[in-house]
């Protein structure tokens, strides 16, 4: 099952509202010039990658899929757009048919990209064209900034499962948004019922403190759990004196409890204390949670602790300090005329500041050295060497307005773990530097 069978988990009348005003002052203005029929390429790239990081991870691929079948001109939109004079009536009438019609190319989701890369190709007319440029590009930055985040935390993590908890620190729709990203990136359940709905995401979840607060006692409130939900379930041990709630959960439980969650102080030091103890108290079997405030230092520091799981929230939804990835959308190529067929002129900005373009329809490769460990990201535009012909990133995504590449969200996540191992080994070091793969343009 993926999203379009299930739908918005909101009313959202159509996502063409997703845009900024100038990219339909620009229609306007072209459908006026006749210019706007004009076979058109545009690509999503970053110049850079935040600084300090090694690698990005590129996700949100399904959610543009989503985004480009629900861009539609429904009557409540247009009349918005009326009243307020945004636009003429002839760019309303045409506005009114307005389907996607042209092709997208890109990465798959969960490969990993690097300056320069051309994650993205949208091909149509401009008029069709540029009206996707702000929802791909808010998909795209918002999305890969959470799944970098999320894959650096796997990689400090190991075989510890990573669980998704963020919903309280961010908008109510980019929870959602974040919790498939983090899943792409490595995660293993996440506790947001709407991402588990929507995107079929395992959900966890118990008691927080105030469940605790509630009952007359911390006994109370795990008796309470326990006959709810089971021996197996997750207490929280961090509400009182963290040593006496262990020994009373497991008098509560029994030796076959299923976890307790650490969610302040020195998790390091309270690791240690609390296995030891669960040991001692023949509960060998009970696992150990943290969470409270992890990035991926943090979990890197409890590498040699005692812990079973992690789980992370505010770091991981704002992408562990970098939240956007500064992709843009820009022109490359286009027609002198109209008509598919018309030959294709490259195009770019040309401005001081590092703001720089390279103009034409590129295709990307990955070489590989002769141990098969990728050692360069090749970006081109004219034929592509034999050598690299088996080694091409780009797959097709839209043909003729139809999505052709939608995928359960398990086969991004295998895939971003495969394109992740086969990067040189420092691209998985926590500590600042430059990106693990230079990029060679032809």
């Amino acid at each position: 099952m993926n999203a379009a069978d299930l739908g918005l988990p909101v009313a959202v009348p159509s996502t063409a509202l997703f845009t900024d005003r100038y990219e339909l002052t620009m229609l306007q203005a072209a459908l006026r010039a006749g210019t706007a029929d004009r076979h058109s390429v545009f690509e999503v790239f970053t110049r850079r990658l935040p600084e300090g990081r090694r690698y990005g991870v590129l996700a949100g691929v399904g959610r543009v899929l989503d985004a480009v079948e629900n861009f539609r001109f429904d009557p409540a939109v247009l009349r918005f757009l009326a009243e307020h004079r945004i636009v003429d009536e002839p760019t309303l009438e045409w506005l009114a048919d307005y389907r996607f019609r042209g092709d997208i190319w890109g990465y798959p989701e969960g490969e990993v990209y690097f300056p320069g890369s051309p994650v993205m190709r949208v091909e149509g007319t401009f008029a069709e064209a540029v009206l996707l440029e702000t929802v791909i590009l808010s998909i795209l930055n918002h999305d890969s900034a959470v799944a970098a985040a999320a894959s650096r935390m796997a990689v400090a993590a190991g075989d510890r499962p990573l669980i998704e908890m963020g919903a309280r620190r961010t908008h109510e729709l980019a929870a959602v948004a974040a919790s498939r990203a983090a899943y792409v990136g490595g995660f293993a359940s996440t506790s947001d019922l709407a991402a588990g709905f929507r995107y079929n995401i395992p959900t966890v979840g118990t008691s927080a403190h105030a469940f605790t607060l509630l009952h007359d006692s911390e006994r109370d409130a795990f008796r309470a759990q326990v006959d709810s939900l089971g021996g197996r379930t997750t207490l929280l041990v961090d509400t009182y004196d963290v040593t006496e709630a262990v020994r009373v959960a497991v008098e509560v439980a029994g030796p076959d409890l299923g976890a307790v969650r650490i969610d302040s102080g020195d998790l390091l030091l309270l690791a240690h204390r609390v296995r030891r103890q669960l040991d001692e108290l023949g509960a060998a079997h009970t696992k150990i949670v943290v969470t409270s405030d992890l990035d991926e230092y943090a979990i890197a520091s409890l590498a040699a602790a005692p812990v079973d799981a992690y789980g992370v929230g505010t770091q991981l939804v704002t992408g562990s300090g970098h939240p956007t990835c500064s992709m843009v959308y820009k022109l490359v190529a286009r027609a002198d005329g109209p008509g598919a067929d018309a030959p294709l002129r490259p195009v770019a900005k040309k401005s001081m500041g590092g703001k720089l373009s390279l103009g034409g329809r590129k295709w990307a490769a990955r070489r590989l050295d002769e141990h098969g460990v990728a050692e360069a990201e090749v970006v081109g535009t004219g034929e592509v060497p034999e050598e690299l012909a088996g080694r091409q990133l780009l797959v097709e995504l839209v043909r003729a307005g139809k999505a052709v590449a939608r995928e359960p969200l398990d086969v991004a996540q295998s895939r971003h773990t495969a394109a992740r191992a086969g990067l040189p080994m420092s691209a998985t070091q926590l500590s600042r530097g430059e990106p693990v793969l230079p990029t060679e343009y032809l």
